[in-house]
């Protein structure tokens, strides 16, 4: 028995009523060893950027809406730290 996530009618479905364009990347069959699947990178580094946060290493918290606002909040924190870099950098 094969598991295969985000495939189907009912992910494509989920995904649109959302508003989330969803696109699956597969492995490539023939290849064996490393393989670099194209824009995996972003999810990596958005994951790995995530669990630098301390709240979002460790699954506490018991309501979602928590959960999705603290990842606002990370992500807020993330984003206002590269654009106070980027203005250091050009003035």
């Amino acid at each position: 028995m094969s598991i295969r996530a985000y495939t189907g009618e009912t992910a494509d479905e989920a995904a649109q009523q959302h508003g989330i364009r969803l696109e699956v990347v597969k492995h490539p069959m023939a290849k064996r060893g490393f393989v670099l699947l194209p824009r995996r990178w972003v999810v990596e580094r958005s994951f790995a950027w995530a669990a630098r946060f301390r709240r979002l290493a460790r699954d506490y918290e018991r309501l979602e809406t928590t959960l999705k606002e603290l990842h606002y909040i990370a992500f807020a924190t993330l984003m206002r730290a590269r654009l106070l870099e980027c203005a250091l950098t050009t003035s």
